[in-house]
């Protein structure tokens, strides 16, 4: 089993930035992809970055390409997300996830553990 804990969720006005972290316990994450994904009220879950096992294989979907950027540390078994130039329609719950498998993937099914969220609101 693995756990997944989110942090660095928060109010912020748009064009502001936030760090998302997302620490893993109960197994090393250093053989799996990883991912963030965000959902809306009303939308469905949408990746917003995805990296495979060894750093590669990084992903971003147009609405965030050249303002997010994933990374991780297998070392402290913690992925992250820094997200700059903050829109108001960033505003969602960020997930992070791990797939059991080193290939990333963008579709949320494809994901096996997820963490329990972290809201951004991002203000205009």
């Amino acid at each position: 089993q693995v756990q997944l804990v989110e942090s660095g969720g928060g109010l912020v006005q748009a064009g502001g930035s936030l760090r998302l972290s997302c620490a893993a316990s109960g197994r090393s994450i250093s053989s799996y992809a990883l991912g963030w994904f965000r959902q809306a009220p009303g939308k469905e879950r949408e990746f917003v970055g995805i990296i495979n096992w060894s750093g590669g294989g990084i992903y971003y979907p147009d609405s965030v390409k050249g303002r997010f950027t994933i990374s991780r540390d297998n070392a402290k078994n913690t992925m992250y997300l820094q997200m700059n130039s903050l829109k108001p329609e960033d505003t969602a719950i960020y997930y992070c996830a791990l797939r059991t498998s080193p290939h990333s993937s963008s579709r949320f099914m494809d994901y096996d553990y997820w963490g329990q969220g972290t809201q951004v609101t991002v203000s205009s």
